[in-house]
């Protein structure tokens, strides 16, 4: 079951560090970005749906600069909240509402997005709109949930898709005009699920190059 209402993010940014797996899982991601994508100082990065910037600020210290960019204006205020308490001169953030007509802008080195997919109407529409903000020989970098049935979230406010088929994320990557188009599991989640034991969620991550 599918539920179209959106998530209130806002209401849940006070907490949303405060989930260990949740915190552990965007590490994992930002790890296997950082593996499989090499981002380096000469490179001007963005953060799609960026949350309070668990991945953001692992990108942080390698690149030039990292832009994170969210729909929720109480995600971005969390960030900024750190990025204030540490200082940081290369961190910007920037509010955008795909669903209120918003566009991705810009020309960026690295492009990255985990588990926010899921959350989209449009998943092939933002792939196009990411790669086209994407500099000649720039990387782009989508994490999200392998198909699953609905067990992941338990509650199902906001998620418009129950995970993806690899293949078909890939197709969206190369009709996008990126090429080099490659997928690597960047993490797996255990979680108890009620009455039907443990489960594990595998996480992928594509990467494509303009």
């Amino acid at each position: 079951m599918k539920h179209e209402e959106r998530k209130d993010f806002d209401k849940e940014a006070a907490q949303w560090d405060a989930n260990p797996g949740r915190v552990k899982l965007a590490h994992d991601v930002a790890d296997a970005i950082i593996r499989e994508a090499r981002p380096g100082r000469e490179m001007d990065a963005l953060d799609f749906g960026c949350g309070t910037g668990l991945v953001t600020l692992k990108l942080q210290p390698l690149v030039r600069s990292v832009t994170g960019m969210d729909s929720s204006r109480g995600m971005l205020e969390a960030l900024e909240s750190k990025v204030s308490s540490q200082g940081l001169a290369n961190v910007r953030t920037q509010f955008l509402d795909l669903e209120q007509g918003g566009k991705v802008e810009g020309g960026y080195h690295l492009i990255v997005s985990s588990m926010t997919l899921h959350h989209v109407p449009d998943p092939a529409g933002l792939i196009a709109q990411l790669a086209g903000a994407l500099l000649p020989g720039g990387t782009l970098a989508v994490a999200d949930l392998d198909s699953e049935d609905g067990s992941f979230h338990g509650d199902n406010t906001g998620v418009l898709h129950l995970g993806f088929d690899r293949g078909m994320i890939r197709g969206h990557f190369e009709r996008a005009g990126l090429s080099a188009v490659r997928e690597v599991t960047a993490a797996v989640v255990a979680k108890a699920i009620e009455g039907k034991g443990r489960r594990e969620f595998p996480v992928f991550l594509v990467l494509g190059t303009k």
